[in-house]
Formats: C-alpha cells, structure tokens, sequence
C-alpha cells in the first residue's frame, strides 16, 4: 500500500503492507527513531506524535490512516542549536532522566498546551498532571516535568 504523507515539513510516499503502524513506518522506513516503542499496547505514550496539529499515540494509527496526514515527530520539533521551548524548558527543569518517555511526553505537552490556549484555558499542576496521565516515565516522578511544561506554556505564551 502506498501511503503520502508530510513529516517534519518533508514529503514521503512510502509502500508498506497494509498492517503497518505509524510507529514503525517513522522509525523503519524513515528512520526517524526518536519516536519510540515501549509498550506496544498505547498504555505508555513513548511514541506520540502530532498528526494533523492533535498528539497520537502512533502506535495506535495505521500508516495508512496518516494519508495525507502532516506528522512532526521530535526530530522536527527544534534542533540543537534552536531547541522548540518545551524541549529547553525539559531541559532547563531537569525533567528528563533515562530520556526514554522524553520525546512523547514533549509532544504531547506541546499539544496540551496548544488546545489549553485554544480553549482558554489556564493550565495549572493539576491540569498538566491530568493532561499528561497516558504519558507515563517510570524514572522522575513527575514534578520537574510538571514544572517544565509550565514553563514552557508562559514561553510559548509570551512568544505567540
């Protein structure tokens, strides 16, 4: 099956068999391994992506249901020398250990914070908190990644 689609700003028109993941055809065919596979059964949230302007767990998505679709993965979010504000206030709160949920639980922070300015919403603790509970790290506890995405937001918020 032929699948086009847009990710990091590049085209792609992939062949892949028609069971094929976006999780895999980001990582395999792409080789955009920043995008990671932990637990296969969309519980953990290592694998988020934005699709269409909206977080997924690619894990949970068809390639084929990405048609069309515009994907950033981690790997288009900054770069080194100008990192996206979530990724430096990650960073700045040391709200990484081991790094492995790191690239998903950025962007689902970046979407949380974008439907929360959406919305009109104010984010808070609480609201992080629950907006991030399917995305799950086993090394931090949470509270410097709390504080990272509230940092971020008043960036994101002071840029905009």
């Amino acid at each position: 099956m032929n699948v086009t689609l847009t990710v990091n700003g590049s085209h792609h028109a992939v062949d892949v068999p028609a069971d094929t993941l976006l999780v895999d055809l980001l990582r395999t065919e792409l080789g955009l391994t920043g995008t990671h596979v932990g637990c296969d059964t969309s519980q953990c949230g290592s694998c988020t992506v934005i699709k269409d302007g909206v977080s997924v767990k690619s894990c949970t998505v068809l390639a084929a249901q990405a048609e069309g679709a515009s994907i950033t993965t981690i790997e288009g979010l900054g770069s080194a020398d100008d990192l996206h504000p979530m990724q430096a206030a990650f960073r700045e709160c040391h709200a990484l250990q081991c790094g492995f949920c790191t690239p998903g639980m950025i962007m689902a922070a970046v979407d949380l914070v974008r439907s929360a300015k959406a919305n009109g919403a104010a984010l808070d603790e609480r609201s992080v908190r629950e907006g991030l509970e399917g995305n799950f790290c086993r090394c931090t506890g949470y509270h410097n990644i709390v504080r990272a995405v509230l940092s971020a937001a008043a960036q994101m918020e002071a840029t905009s």
